[in-house]
């Protein structure tokens, strides 16, 4: 059995870490190479950085940001927001991260993680997945909606139709992100996180609502998450990587002994 991980996530607005809740009310929280830094060390197994403006923006990715937490921390991190075009992978990849994540791209153009996987492997690319709970219909029978643009926009297209065909052009991982529970601390979005995992076979990355170490036992057990992404519950200080492992491995749940 793999090793469950867990992976901080930072908000990044302006060259500077922010943490909204459901998208919105961001507050600056710090240097995200310094906090990517301070995570590396804490144990982290991996980190996740989103310019979460650089879409709705149309702008560039931060690529100096990449470059600065490439020669700090030595384990893997995936990079999104704003990325739209092969070159924009490419640039981020010699930036030095290992993944990049795309989401409001690819759902506007879906060829890109066709042609991403060609091109760089599927290994490097992540399905970011931003997802709205929305009353089941015709359209979106599974009862949740892909939303776009840092939350911005619905886009009438059903989640777990999008993970599947996703996986069938070549994403290797997706990240789960629920809105609705995004930011709050009062849990994962545990029905939206079980779909996906046991309709794909690529790893799923749950995201949003974690408030404590129980929340991503829960996700990793019932929601059958491969991967955990924490943000309030480590940015603020109220838990350490450290303790979130022993946490887990108490409960029988497998992670990466950093200690």
């Amino acid at each position: 059995m793999l090793s469950k991980r867990i992976i901080p996530c930072l908000d990044v607005r302006d060259g500077r870490t922010t943490k909204g809740i459901k998208f919105r009310n961001n507050i600056d929280i710090g240097d995200p190479v310094d906090m990517g830094r301070y995570y590396y060390e804490e144990g982290a197994d991996e980190i996740v950085f989103y310019d979460i403006t650089a879409s709705s923006d149309r702008r560039p990715i931060m690529l100096e940001v990449v470059r600065r937490v490439a020669e700090t921390i030595f384990i893997p991190f995936s990079v999104g927001g704003g990325i739209r075009t092969l070159e924009d992978m490419r640039d981020v990849l010699l930036a030095g991260a290992e993944k990049v994540s795309v989401n409001s791209a690819a759902v506007l153009n879906p060829g890109i993680i066709q042609h991403g996987a060609k091109a760089f492997g599927s290994q490097c690319i992540v399905l970011g997945m931003d997802v709205k709970r929305v009353p089941p219909s015709a359209k979106i029978p599974s009862g949740y909606e892909m939303v776009i643009n840092g939350g911005r926009s619905p886009m009438g297209i059903d989640a777990l139709w999008w993970a599947q065909e996703a996986e069938r052009l070549g994403a290797g991982e997706i990240c789960l992100n629920s809105i609705d529970a995004d930011g709050t601390q009062n849990g994962y979005e545990l029905s939206l996180t079980h779909l996906i995992s046991t309709k794909v076979r690529i790893p799923v990355i749950a995201s949003g609502g974690a408030g404590g170490p129980h929340h991503l036992l829960d996700v990793l057990s019932e929601g059958r998450a491969d991967a955990a992404l924490i943000a309030s519950m480590v940015h603020y200080g109220t838990y350490t990587i450290r303790e979130i492992k022993e946490f887990l491995q108490g409960q029988g749940v497998r992670v990466r002994q950093t200690w």
